[in-house]
């Protein structure tokens, strides 16, 4: 109605190539996210995990750790395929925690 027929017919026109180049420069951002997303959360996670897990397993008796909830104590009991494990918390109480609530192992230079 008041755009010229002309100038109709040309944006139409200029229009068209781009949208095959608009797709693959879509798909490229895409999966340049994706890749970015994997690089910067998945791949350091996996690697906490793996650590963790390399922790869990080179638990001895004696150890002192530190459990997710902050409680500080020394490894009592602990079985090889058992999931929990028996802390002495000091002055005879012990707790039994599961294996998996263990944050961090303290060593000796941790003393504070």
């Amino acid at each position: 109605m008041f755009i010229n027929q002309a100038y109709a017919q040309d944006a139409a026109d200029a229009a068209g190539p781009m949208a095959g180049g608009s797709l693959m420069t879509s798909v490229i951002w895409l999966v340049a996210m994706v890749a970015l997303f994997y690089v910067l959360l998945i791949m350091p996670q996996k690697k906490r995990f793996k650590e963790h897990k390399a922790m869990l397993d080179g638990l001895h008796k004696g150890d002192k750790v530190v459990t997710a909830g902050g409680l500080v104590g020394t490894i009592d009991k602990i079985g090889d395929d058992a999931d929990e494990v028996v802390l002495d918390m000091g002055n005879g109480t012990k707790l039994t925690a599961l294996r998996s609530t263990l944050h961090q192992k303290l060593d000796a230079s941790d003393k504070k």
